[in-house]
């Protein structure tokens, strides 16, 4: 089967080498269109078909929609009113954030088969996660599972019904944001104390890696892990009241619910 992908920035490139890795697709089965020339470089040093017109991602079976969400609405309407016979059979795997399948089928003007898909910058460093859905699509089975092994190519992947959808934006497909912002932080606060840029970054994103593959292959409570470095007394239950007195939790809490609630009015 064929891939392709209208759209060539940095998630379709991430996938694109993640399915490579994998060796469930080669270059030669996967095709990409964007507008943008030079980011198509990147995707013909690879080997694969790139081209500006979105004729060459329609060679694919699998069709992935990695564009931005605002500018979604103009693809479907190209692809309803340049090749209505040409998508017929296609499977649209969309990554779009806050677009429903309804909207699509709607905006393709037939009942496609649309599969939903909310995956995160992580992929590109093989280690991401991505929810899917497939709900109000006649997909068959085995379309199903294909879709779900091009992601699994890239990371970990969870199936969730589409009313969830957006929420999963706020706890994984954004979050990498919040995460980076919190190592940032903690490197800045190593720097003033004495330690240098590039080792500061390098403790500070390990000890990330280090506690969420900790907490994933416990299977422990994230409140039981954290006790278990809290001595009385001691240095992080001193950190741990601070970061309490200064509403830590609550601020991520708020900025998901911030960031749910601009998924639903999109």
């Amino acid at each position: 089967m064929k891939l392709g992908f209208i759209g060539g920035g940095n998630m379709a490139f991430a996938i694109a080498g993640g399915v490579l890795a994998s060796t469930l697709y080669s270059e030669n089965d996967i095709y990409v269109s964007d507008p943008n020339e030079e980011a198509l470089e990147k995707f013909k040093a690879l080997g694969i078909s790139a081209d500006v017109s979105n004729t060459n991602a329609l060679n694919g079976d699998y069709i992935i929609f990695a564009v931005k969400p605002f500018i979604l609405p103009l693809v479907l309407s190209e692809l309803k009113e340049k090749y209505a016979d040409t998508i017929q059979n296609k499977v649209f795997i969309t990554i779009a954030a806050g677009i429903e399948i309804a909207t699509i089928k709607e905006a393709l003007g037939f009942d496609a088969k649309v599969i939903r898909v909310m995956p995160n910058t992580p992929a590109m460093a093989l280690s991401g996660m991505s929810v899917i859905t497939r709900e109000h699509a006649p997909a068959t089975e085995a379309e199903y599972n294909a879709a779900i092994d091009i992601f699994k190519a890239v990371g970990e992947v969870e199936i969730l019904p589409e009313a969830l959808l957006n929420s999963v934006i706020a706890v994984s497909g954004s979050s990498p944001a919040y995460v980076f912002m919190m190592i940032e932080a903690m490197a800045d606060a190593a720097v003033r104390d004495g330690i240098a840029r590039n080792a500061a970054y390098r403790l500070a994103a390990q000890s990330v890696l280090g506690s969420a593959k900790l907490l994933l292959e416990t299977g422990k409570h994230p409140g039981e892990l954290k006790d278990m470095v809290c001595s009385p007394r001691g240095t992080t239950i001193e950190a741990v009241k601070k970061l309490e007195e200064c509403g830590f939790r609550n601020a991520i809490m708020a900025a998901m619910e911030a960031c749910t609630d601009k998924a639903n009015g999109m």
